[in-house]
């Protein structure tokens, strides 16, 4: 049954090829090739090649609509001109490119510039002086309380197979916080279930990191080895931890699909894998973890990027201001004090007689 739609699912793929698109004729073409051929070369990451790959295309279809088509002409107003393009654009659903996007971009068209004076094929590099757009450090949109995680941690039906996997992984999620990519790509050696880590191989910036796994996100971790992957493995030299229906990999978004259905099952209305991560993060803290042992956990080269879970643990500041604040400390002796207890509207009394005068001169 799973192998027939498989089958299926690769005929509907499979479709006729598709036309080349016009500006692979543009001379800049080669040009970025031969940069993105570099890129790789030096030991950046698949990851960093392709954003770099993305953002380029992007750039080169943009300047042969107006018949650029060598690195010579693309001077600095015309770097500036797809910098206000890029500033004025509007997606599919007619919102603006967010500042980390068009950061994205920027830095993209900054690297391959770089590359091209290096290499002479220009004399001056026009994008030296760039500025990037400036990312605010905005607040996590979701903020899942403990309840809400548990309540999403319960919904797959763990009676049949897809179930089992599903709360393995979001367990997983949570209990690490690490990144969906970061899941998606993890492989069985990578996981010891009696030591209780996690092995995070070549995560962002390329940096390996090992992180712990609770208990309770080992036992389902294992109960998926145990009684799932066995069923969904079609290969035997795959190593993946988690694969789909189909016995594939994870892709991102596909992963992103599935934490965000059962977010939604439970009445969460957005977020996906990161809303788990910034769950583990705010709810450790709130514990009182370390915020440096957050960062490692995280994997956070700047101890900057993780404070902003300093801003989300709200509860502890709700229970330091409630113990500390004069207002808050001083409440209930402030209430003892108005009010007789053996006659508890005599507080009141007294209030509305001092008040009269003010009245009275009024």
């Amino acid at each position: 049954m799973r192998r027939n739609k498989r089958k299926l699912r690769a005929k509907r793929g499979a479709s006729e090829p598709q036309p080349v698109p016009a500006w692979r004729a543009n001379a800049l073409y080669a040009y970025v090739k031969a940069f993105l051929s570099w890129t790789e070369a030096t030991g950046q990451s698949a990851a960093t090649t392709g954003t770099r790959e993305r953002a380029l295309w992007r750039f080169i279809e943009w300047a042969d609509e107006r018949s650029l088509d060598h690195p010579g002409q693309l001077t600095r107003p015309i770097l500036e001109a797809w910098q206000r393009h890029l500033y004025l654009a509007r997606k599919k659903d007619g919102q603006p490119l967010s500042p980390s996007t068009q950061q994205t971009l920027i830095t993209a068209l900054k690297a391959w510039f770089k590359w091209l004076a290096r290499e002479r094929h220009i004399l001056v590099n026009p994008a030296h002086e760039l500025v990037t757009p400036r990312i605010p450090r905005n607040l996590p949109k979701v903020l899942l309380t403990v309840a809400q995680v548990e309540h999403t941690l319960s919904l797959p039906d763990v009676a049949g197979l897809t179930g089992v996997r599903d709360r393995a992984l979001l367990e997983l999620l949570y209990s690490t916080g690490m990144r969906r990519s970061e899941a998606a790509r993890l492989q069985l050696p990578e996981i010891d279930l009696e030591r209780g880590t996690v092995m995070i191989r070549q995560g962002k910036g390329r940096r390996d990191r090992f992180i712990p796994l609770g208990q309770r996100a080992a036992h389902w971790v294992a109960r998926y080895l145990d009684e799932v992957r066995p069923k969904l493995v079609t290969r035997l030299d795959d190593w993946t931890l988690f694969l789909t229906d189909y016995g594939e990999s994870y892709e991102n978004n596909r992963l992103s699909d599935l934490v965000q259905r059962y977010l939604r099952m439970a009445g969460i209305a957005h977020g996906a894998c990161h809303a788990l991560r910034h769950a583990c993060a705010t709810h450790m803290l709130e514990g009182g973890a370390d915020i440096r042992y957050i960062q490692v956990l995280l994997g956070h080269a700047e101890l900057s990027t993780t404070q902003i879970y300093t801003h989300v643990a709200i509860g502890k500041l709700i229970e330091v201001h409630h113990a500390t604040h004069p207002a808050d400390r001083n409440q209930k002796s402030g209430i003892r004090d108005q009010e007789d207890p053996e006659n508890p509207s005599a507080g009141a009394a007294d209030s509305v007689a001092a008040d009269a005068p003010k009245a009275a001169r009024r």
